[in-house]
């Protein structure tokens, strides 16, 4: 089976929530990975995180726009998400058509921890909510 195409195991619905949010799982993202729509943007960008953090490939590719989403998710298997925090955000909500997000992911590459930063652009698609680019900074 190729790396893109397994998970690794997801959190059960009582376990927490990778996002970071004080919720489980299955109350949390594990609805959205489920087959839910995010309501905002910041929800999206969270339920995408924990997808990473799970390898969730089919699940991050169905919240990607269809004019920048790539054939495949390519996991890196010495990556291990493990922390997100939310900086800001614009737009996103309920209302909106468009929004973007700023986050700091925390990772473990190698046993060696890291971060990254990003602002994310999110855009209504079909009457949802997806992924569409990072904005360069």
């Amino acid at each position: 089976m190729s790396r893109t195409s397994r998970h690794r195991r997801a959190p059960r619905a009582g376990e927490p929530c990778p996002c970071g949010l004080p919720a489980v799982y299955g109350d949390c993202c594990g609805r959205f990975h489920a087959g839910r729509s995010a309501p905002t943007a910041e929800a999206l960008m969270r339920s995408r995180f924990s997808a990473f953090a799970i390898e969730d490939e089919a699940y991050l590719l169905r919240t990607w726009h269809p004019s920048t989403r790539p054939a495949r998710v390519d996991f890196d298997p010495g990556m291990r998400w493990t922390g997100l925090e939310i900086e800001a955000f614009t737009g996103g909500s309920p209302i909106h058509a468009g929004g973007t997000v700023t986050f700091r992911a925390r990772y473990a590459y190698g046993g060696q921890p890291g971060e990254m930063r990003e602002q994310s652009r999110f855009v209504r698609h079909e009457g949802a909510w997806v992924y569409l680019d990072a904005v360069g900074e």
